[in-house]
């Protein structure tokens, strides 16, 4: 049923491509917090 779900469609990508986001923000966000410890905060 093409063109039925739009979202159906969307999410196989999206998913994909909020995992690669999310894993930058994640590696960003660990990064800041051990430079945040080693810099006395």
């Amino acid at each position: 049923m093409s063109g039925h779900s739009k979202w159906s469609s969307i999410k196989h990508k999206k998913g994909a491509a909020d995992a690669k986001r999310g894993a930058a923000f994640t590696k960003l966000a660990r990064a800041i917090q051990v430079a945040a410890r080693e810099g006395g905060g």
